[in-house]
């Protein structure tokens, strides 16, 4: 499985913007397609944006397109999410994950059996 380590949460207050980085480790991030998803507290986790592993097509919930972008540079083992545009209701826990099986692209989260440890954005209003 992949390993994947997120940074850049923080405090910020709304209107403003904040990019998470999420490296993952081994020779095989290029074949995995990664994903964002957030949970606040008393919630269930929910999808953000994801990436497919082939094209780099994307997708992203409803609640934050427009406004969020998600990328890859897969010769740094790196996903990004670029969240611009803050909002208090985007206060969460940020995971990156990555599938369980390489080669498919998904953002259906019971396919996603790898997790980094999260990282907290706090959005004041």
């Amino acid at each position: 499985q992949v390993q994947l380590v997120e940074s850049g949460g923080g405090l910020v207050q709304a209107g403003d913007s904040l990019r998470l980085s999420c490296a993952a480790s081994g020779r095989t991030f290029s074949s995995y397609a990664m994903a964002w998803f957030r949970q606040v507290p008393g919630k269930e986790r929910e999808f953000v944006a994801g990436i497919n592993w082939s094209d780099s097509r994307t997708g992203y919930a409803d609640s934050v397109k427009g406004r969020f972008t998600i990328s890859r540079d897969n010769t740094k083992n790196t996903v990004y999410l670029q969240m611009n545009s803050l909002k208090p209701e985007d206060t969460a826990v940020y995971y990156c994950a990555a599938p369980t099986a390489p080669y498919k692209n998904t953002y259906y989260q019971p396919d996603f059996g790898s997790w980094g440890q999260g990282t907290q954005v706090t959005v004041s209003s």
